[in-house]
């Protein structure tokens, strides 16, 4: 690869994984459009990590208290702390799993074209406003009740879809139950750590089996681009949130998506 394919590969992955409109559409169009040959499995593996690193550490304390506080009501057998939203998490993470396990040929050989990604960009766009326009905005996270959590989980797996937005879907779902823009984007984050692990597991696990050559110079410079991008895009994600609310990326989907059918149809 290139250094210029690397550093806006990387930044792609960086800024729209935690934004509502769709790293793996950008992934995917980005290279298509300006004629680059594919990335490869081992840059993906990286730019994975390097996502991952981001949200970790932009949450760590709150990481930290929720893995002591669930380890604790593992042992105890009853609610404590911050274990709730632990097990939020990790049941909100179930239907995307499932959903992988079970569709992901299907998900890869037939639903990665640029006119199934045009129409999930407009149309879960439009979802995205109709929440941000009638949610209530009054609830956090830690409100959230097993129905809401499931709600949001099969949000995640739908947006296994290419083009859906795995943040933009479950942020969607979290306005239509109520929560606040913050904490609705919050959760997400939080939810998109136990999904980024699998996928990085996955690609790394296709990666061994291929044997193939590594260009390691493009893998440390993808991983630290893409944390540095992706750990600032969640800081002033939330930063101005409130302010901006989410018209300006439904208004991204919806001239990205014109923009796809114009050139693809």
């Amino acid at each position: 690869m290139e250094s210029l394919q690397v550093m806006v590969l990387a930044l792609v992955q960086g800024l729209t994984e935690f934004l509502p409109i769709s790293s793996s559409a950008h992934l995917i169009l980005v290279p298509q459009l300006v004629e680059w040959p594919d990335q490869g499995l081992a840059f993906d593996v990286a730019v994975h990590v390097g996502t991952l690193s981001a949200v970790v550490w932009y949450f760590r304390k709150e990481l930290m208290a929720m893995t002591h506080d669930w380890t604790i009501s593992v042992v105890e057998r009853k609610a404590v702390g911050e274990s709730r939203l632990a097990w939020a998490v990790i049941f909100a993470t179930i239907p995307a799993g499932l959903a992988g396990i079970l569709f992901k040929d299907v998900i890869e050989d037939q639903l990665r074209s640029p006119v199934v990604i045009a129409a999930t960009t407009i149309l879960f766009g439009l979802l995205l406003w109709y929440a941000d326009v009638i949610g209530k905005r009054e609830r956090t996270e830690h409100k959230l009740d097993w129905k809401d959590i499931l709600f949001i989980g099969l949000a995640q797996a739908m947006a296994l879809i290419p083009g859906t937005s795995r943040s933009g879907a479950t942020i969607t779902a979290g306005l239509l139950l109520g929560l606040s823009r913050a904490a609705a984007a919050r959760f997400s984050f939080l939810l998109s750590i136990p999904i980024i692990t699998a996928a990085g597991l996955l690609h790394l696990k296709e990666l061994i089996e291929s044997a193939l050559p590594v260009d390691w110079s493009s893998i440390i410079w993808g991983t630290v681009v893409s944390a540095f991008s992706a750990y600032l895009c969640i800081h002033l994600f939330l930063k101005m949130l409130d302010r901006i609310g989410m018209l300006p990326f439904v208004i991204y989907r919806l001239l990205l998506g014109m923009v796809l059918l114009y050139v693809f149809l």
